[in-house]
């Protein structure tokens, strides 16, 4: 496992390339077999850690039954290879309490939790919820900042007060990378801060951030680990150049709601079968033909060449050395 050791406050344990896993269904249930076999492929990759039950695995449309299967069967699965930690959302603190208080038991290694959904609670509130969950269990959080599904964001004042205890370890941030948010972050914080937005993790990390929680490291995690140990050596342009090459890959992986995309690669890759639970949808057949041609593009890049020639280029169509 590669130490993030970007500034002298990060945590170590909760930085570099996290993938929050899909949950395979097999008509209609959840397919454990296969949640183990895509936890197993990741842990091999070399990924630094695992989020179960998180948006991309659709936790939303999983019973708490469905949720706690899905998180014993990935611990089962890396056997301690890398951790593992679960998602937490909802609007009822209550009721969000009571379940990181059962799944306290279960031996997780933390729990990416968000504001609460759609009520939009003041900033006081939104401190008080979280104060709230880090009670109910001993192990360490990662604030998971993202207004555009739960309808309020979280001030930096807040994300101080939070991070004044220790159990707040990270803060995954969402909606774009703002460089002064970014940098107040990095400079007014202890937490570990990770990229939400696949696209920007090259430039999270060049801002000095610790690394990224990313649906699009599914495919190829190899390289999304390349790039983020690249960074860490100060190899800034060889890790442009494969950044840049994964870039039309993140994008057509967006192109359409998460988890949808990702699903259909991985379909494509035969890892698992493309299903979903309403409301979310499979790829449209228009998007998933572009999928087609930069998937078979990205697949062909071999992780372990280095790139000493800056202007060298992977794929000419596709990559820009800026």
């Amino acid at each position: 496992m590669i130490i993030t050791m970007v500034s002298k406050t990060a945590t170590p344990f909760f930085g570099g390339i996290w993938v929050p896993l899909v949950t395979p269904y097999r008509e209609g249930a959840v397919d454990l077999d296969t949640v183990q076999c895509l936890a197993a492929r990741m842990a091999d990759k070399g990924v630094h850690g695992l989020v179960a039950c998180g948006t991309t695995g659709e936790a939303a449309l999983l019973d708490d039954d469905e949720q706690t299967a899905v998180l014993r069967a990935v611990q089962e699965a890396v056997g301690g290879r890398c951790p593992v930690i679960m998602g937490i959302s909802g609007s009822d603190t209550r009721a969000m309490t009571k379940r990181v208080a059962y799944l306290d038991h279960f031996g997780v290694d933390g729990f990416l939790i968000s504001p609460p959904a759609y009520v939009r609670p003041s900033q006081q509130g939104v401190i008080l919820h979280f104060q709230a969950l880090a009670a109910a269990t001993t192990r360490p959080i990662i604030l998971y900042d993202i207004p555009a599904r739960t309808g309020v964001a979280m001030d930096l004042a807040t994300v101080a007060t939070l991070a004044a205890n220790p159990q707040f370890v990270a803060i995954k941030k969402c909606g774009g990378i703002d460089h002064s948010s970014v940098t107040d972050l990095l400079s007014r914080t202890p937490l570990t801060v990770l990229s939400g937005d696949d696209a920007s993790l090259f430039e999270m990390l060049r801002l000095g951030g610790h690394g990224a929680i990313a649906a699009a490291a599914h495919i190829r995690p190899d390289l999304f680990v390349q790039v983020f140990d690249l960074v860490q050596e100060g190899e800034i342009g060889q890790a442009r150049l494969i950044f840049n090459a994964l870039l039309p890959l993140i994008r057509s992986l967006f192109s359409e709601p998460n988890p949808g995309p990702v699903k259909a690669a991985l379909a494509m890759q035969g890892l698992i079968r493309e299903e979903l639970r309403l409301p979310m949808l499979p790829m449209s057949l228009e998007n998933r033909a572009k999928l087609a041609v930069v998937l078979e593009r990205v697949m062909a890049v071999t992780p372990e060449v280095r790139y000493p020639d800056r202007n060298q280029r992977l794929f000419p169509e596709y990559v820009r050395v800026t």
